[in-house]
């Protein structure tokens, strides 16, 4: 219950510093207690940064209290600058002249000092009181890491304050709208994909000045992608367009003012635009190497797989998963199938690539022939190669169990080459696979659903077709005999038709009747 109580007081103090509200200064300078006189003098630092024994009357305590905040000077109420106001609270000695206080940025190692001198009367005189010192002269940038130390003069060893300090960065409100390098403007863009433009348009940053626009691609850091592009402050319109090669998810237009450390603005639209990405296939055939490096870092899951025939499914392949959040991803010895391909998964959803389906590279088949008792497996391959082949039971659409011996074959030269595989292979379940064996990566091939040899059977169905051969046989035989017989019995019944006429009668009857006449004369009556 504690630390729920501790994160929700985190998230309250967090959430609300970022609206809090910088105090401001009209002039920056010196100030001690009421009743002591001070004055403020620049410091190299160099002169009092050795120590002295302190003396044993001066307490190693006589420096009470130091804190620090952030102070705001602004000129006619929009130009305004960020200050370290420092309060610093002592016991005043007569061992003590002043204090010095330095202030040193942790990023550029540049340090800046201030001695702090009390009069020697105010010492002698109240020594013992307690004096309050406030110096709020250092300037500071956004978002600066300090260490600020506090020391007597002279300098007694041990006798120091030290304290490090973050300054508000443009998160916080008031320094957001009131420092300049945090105007980093509002960009709004259009793409024109013919003309491959990208039209920025730009607002809300410090008018009059200068405006820089570019194109980059995000990693650790955003890296220019071309040239930037400067938008003059005096213009009236505030636009200009960039060219790209390629939308990447990765690339982003970031934009800002013309002035030293100013705050840069990003906006990548195209962060879930992945498609481009996986098209950077290269295959070496020297090597048999497939190699797919991403342009933009990206968290994906590359596999190699196997396309199944009605393209709806790419089996994964054993042992070729690999994720690769930046990395090059390369797999060697690799068969240039037209059905091996790489699959890309993330969170958006899986691609899967082809690289050798135009079959621009060797490629190699796998064919069966039903004997008896036998299956005839021939491979046909445009290179040298080398495969194994076994018949196995199809578990799953991954996985075929092997329930046989493992042949092995070579082809090459596009001449194919066959084995011989014995035994009753037949049922839906039941598959011949093949795949490549002098490579590290193959496709497996897989003809299933086998229909029956009929081994058992062949005796009787070569005996059917020998039976129905001499049956067909018999039947034309006596087809034709038929066809001469009754031929025969027409050409007698003819003749005996026109025995006892006279020629003239016979002439008569074929004039009269021409279609009936026969192919052969017929003799006449003498």
């Amino acid at each position: 219950m504690l630390a729920v109580d501790i994160q929700i007081l985190l998230v309250i103090i967090l959430g609300t510093s970022d609206c809090q509200i910088i105090p401001r200064i009209e002039e920056c300078g010196l100030s001690c207690s009421q009743g002591f006189h001070c004055k403020s003098k620049p410091s190299t630092g160099i002169f009092n940064s050795f120590c002295r024994d302190a003396p044993a009357s001066l307490s190693s305590t006589v420096l009470k209290s130091m804190k620090l905040s952030t102070a705001m000077k602004c000129v006619q109420g929009s130009q305004c600058s960020l200050h370290l106001s420092i309060k610093g609270t002592l016991n005043l000695d007569e061992n003590i002249r002043g204090l010095e206080i330095c202030s040193l940025s942790v990023n550029t190692q540049q340090s800046q000092c201030v001695n702090v001198r009390f009069s020697r009367k105010t010492s002698n005189k109240l020594g013992g009181r307690k004096v309050h010192v406030q110096f709020n002269c250092f300037e500071v940038n956004v978002a600066q890491h300090i260490y600020v130390t506090m020391k007597t003069i002279p300098n007694y060893c041990e006798v120091k304050l030290s304290q490090q300090y973050y300054v508000e960065d443009c998160r916080n409100n008031d320094v957001g709208k009131h420092i300049p390098v945090c105007f980093a403007g509002k960009l709004d863009y259009n793409v024109d994909r013919e003309r491959k433009t990208i039209s920025v348009n730009v607002s809300d940053f410090l008018q009059d000045r200068d405006y820089y626009v570019r194109l980059c691609h995000k990693r650790f850091t955003c890296e220019d992608v071309g040239s930037f592009a400067l938008i003059k402050g005096k213009e009236s319109l505030k636009s200009t367009s960039l060219p790209y090669s390629q939308l990447l998810p990765c690339l982003c237009i970031e934009g800002w003012s013309a002035i030293p450390d100013a705050r840069r603005t990003q906006l990548c639209p195209f962060k879930n635009d992945t498609k481009a990405l996986w098209d950077n296939i290269v295959y070496n055939p020297a090597t048999q190497t497939l190699a797919w490096e991403p342009a933009c870092p990206v968290h994906v899951t590359v596999n190699l797989c196997r396309l199944t025939k009605s393209n709806d499914q790419c089996v994964d392949l054993q042992n070729s998963s690999t994720t690769a959040p930046e990395k090059q991803v390369k797999y060697s010895r690799v068969d240039t199938h037209p059905r091996l391909c790489m699959k890309f998964t993330t969170k958006q959803g899986s691609w899967v690539k082809c690289p050798f389906a135009r079959g621009n590279f060797p490629a190699w088949k796998m064919r069966i022939a039903a004997r008896a008792q036998q299956v005839q497996v021939s491979f046909m391959s445009q290179t040298k190669a080398k495969f194994s082949v076994l018949v196995c039971n199809k578990a799953q659409l991954s996985s075929c169990d092997s329930v046989g011996i493992r042949h092995a074959v070579s082809a090459g030269d596009s001449h194919p080459t066959s084995v011989n595989i014995s035994g009753e292979i037949c049922g839906s379940e039941v598959c011949i696979q093949g795949w490549r064996t002098d490579v590290d990566y193959s496709v497996p091939l897989q003809i299933c659903d086998i229909q029956c040899t009929l081994s058992s059977q062949s005796q009787e169905d070569d005996e059917n077709s020998v039976r129905i051969m001499s049956l067909t046989a018999i039947i034309l035989i006596l087809v034709t005999v038929m066809a001469l017989l009754g031929h025969k019995i027409l050409t007698v019944f003819r003749r005996k038709k026109y025995e006892g006429r006279s020629p003239a009668q016979i002439i008569r009857q074929r004039n009269i009747l021409p279609v009936q006449c026969v192919d052969k004369a017929v003799p006449l009556a003498p």
